[in-house]
């Protein structure tokens, strides 16, 4: 039975909520910007809005924070929606911030007429240098005494188009002494003559986040709003739009931010990365994002398992990539189908074994799940083994082909070494053995022990793929807090390409999404990009061990 865990300190608050009637039940959101692909960071939020909603009878909405039209795009939008259903997740409503553009409109107006926001034609360096230091208070500019006629004339005439972008913003009343520089008569809305993804060309002002997101939830009833640790400066502007405007009065509340090793998780570096060619997609499965883990072979119960595991803090600290390959292993451990792949191969000739014989031995699918059954294995003379599974001279702890020394082939016979061959360059091409008749897997009397077990793949029923090794885009642990560009520390052999590997022939039904262990090699699942029906791409999800950790040990 697993141990039961106690309540991270946002689950603390909704139980006290509930208990003490402040709601009735919760409502939770997802808000996401569709201005790229979701990374695992969203999934930690996406698995905790969306799990506290199941936990306690309650429902999540799933907002797009679509207000500015400049970086934002249906198909980040179409995206996002799948990663969420593929981890696991169905949103109760689908909304975005432009249903809502009227409506905040209205509350802006409703703000100047209160003279509680005003039109600033001042550029965005003065604004800048008129908000002060964090230890000098700001100062207004004469746009401010403006009065509340004046300003709603002039926000009209901003709908409307009269003037061009970055001319006038509209700013609220805030404090110009506020400690909190965001309290310092922040923009509410800006002038951008844009293209909406779904407003089209209706609008030409947009509500900045910090407008559009708390009236959002406010409009949602949206009873726990909860974002990252970046937003807790903003969070006292939250709670003041809400009692100036009188609303439904969501609260936010704030979390750490998931940050992992040997990655990053900005979207504008991750951008960087796609447009520059340092990767190939978005879902490049190198990428932190969602849809390149899918490609890759990670399983959506793994990444949830993972965010469980990491839980809810108020600290931010940096999550090993280890411990979600962790995860992604112990899930595939009992659920990938067992198939031998040979992807470095030279000849396995067994000279005792008669030409043009075959037979068919069984092998489990998965022994983590007998149910699965057993597949057959085309066994005869010529075989592929792995390279590196022979040595000419063998060292004592060697248990694996060498001249005079045995090993059993996995499901088949033992097998002992009697030669082998070369080409002009010292190349080996072909190693000899004689088997066993008697050591067939399953009934073997022949009292032979062999310590080794190595595997094979028949050489005239194997199929031919392309493998590619990924490992970790970055070479150092945190590549954002390094001297200099960060691209500059890209792990140089993060993809490896294997053109030609021998795999058994039932892979030929390979579909993408459907997990494999290639014995000995890893865990590997079909591409779902490169893949073709006459050319066999295969991905490797992860290594069967942490060979980093056992790398940084030696270090």
């Amino acid at each position: 039975m697993s141990e039961e865990r106690s309540l991270n300190f946002i689950e603390d608050i909704i139980e006290r909520d509930l208990k003490e009637g402040r709601v009735k039940s919760i409502l939770t959101r997802f808000p996401p910007e569709p201005n790229g692909y979701l990374h695992i960071g969203h999934a930690k939020s996406i698995c905790l809005n969306f799990g506290l909603g199941i936990k306690y009878g309650g429902k999540t909405n799933l907002r797009f924070d679509d207000t500015n039209p400049v970086t934002e795009e249906t198909e980040y939008v179409e995206s996002i929606k799948a990663d969420v259903r593929w981890l696991g997740f169905e949103w109760a409503n689908e909304f975005y911030a432009s249903d809502y553009f009227e409506q905040l409109y209205g509350y802006a107006e409703k703000l100047i007429e209160r003279g509680l926001a005003y039109v600033d034609d001042s550029t965005s360096e003065e604004i800048a240098e008129q908000k002060g230091t964090p230890t000098q208070p700001g100062r207004r500019n004469n746009y401010a005494e403006r009065t509340p006629e004046e300003n709603l004339q002039l926000f009209r005439e901003m709908r409307a188009g009269t003037y061009p972008d970055g001319s006038k913003v509209l700013r609220i009343k805030g404090d110009m002494s506020s400690p909190n520089m965001l309290m310092r008569d922040p923009i509410i809305y800006r002038i951008k003559h844009a293209h909406h993804h779904r407003t089209g060309d209706a609008w030409c002002i947009y509500p900045m986040y910090d407008f559009a997101h708390g009236q959002s939830d406010s409009i949602e009833g949206i009873t726990h709003s909860i974002c990252t640790l970046e937003f807790v400066p903003h969070r006292e502007l939250y709670d003041w739009l809400i009692e100036k405007l009188e609303i439904f009065p969501s609260r936010q509340y704030e979390f750490a931010r998931l940050n992992m090793t040997y990655t990053v998780m900005s979207k504008r570096k991750l951008l960087q990365l796609v447009n520059e060619g340092n990767v190939e997609s978005w879902d490049d499965p190198r990428m932190p994002t969602i849809s390149g883990m899918r490609r890759r072979g990670y399983t959506a119960k793994s990444i949830r398992d993972f965010c469980d595991r990491i839980g809810v803090a108020k600290r931010e600290n940096l999550i090993d990539l280890g411990l979600l390959e962790f995860f992604v292993r112990e899930d595939l451990n009992k659920t990938a189908l067992r198939r031998m792949a040979v992807l470095d191969p030279v000849k396995l000739i067994i000279t005792n074994y008669e030409e043009n014989k075959y037979e068919l031995l069984p092998s489990e699918n998965n022994p983590e799940m007998p149910e699965k059954g057993e597949r057959m294995l085309h066994f005869g003379r010529e075989l592929w083994i792995e390279r590196e599974d022979f040595m000419e001279e063998a060292s004592k702890k060697w248990f694996r082909l060498a001249p005079g020394s045995v090993v059993r082939l996995k499901s088949a016979y033992i097998v002992r070494c009697t030669g082998f061959e070369k080409d002009e360059s010292g190349k080996l091409t072909t190693v000899m053995a004689e088997y066993i008749p008697e050591s067939k897997s399953g009934s073997d009397t022949s009292g032979i022990h062999a310590k080794g077990t190595i595997h094979w793949i028949s050489a005239p029923h194997a199929v031919t793929a392309e493998v590619r090794l990924y490992d970790r885009l970055f070479r150092v642990e945190d590549p954002s807090s390094e001297e200099g560009d960060f691209k500059s520390y890209i792990n140089p052999d993060s993809l490896q390409i294997i053109s030609k590997a021998y795999m058994e022939p039932d892979l030929l039904s390979a579909v993408p999404g459907v997990p494999y262990q290639f014995l000995r090699k890893g865990y590997f699942v079909l591409d779902s990009v490169h893949s073709k029906e006459n050319h066999l791409v295969f991905n490797r999800t992860v290594t069967l061990k942490d060979t980093w950790a056992k790398e940084a040990k030696k270090g």
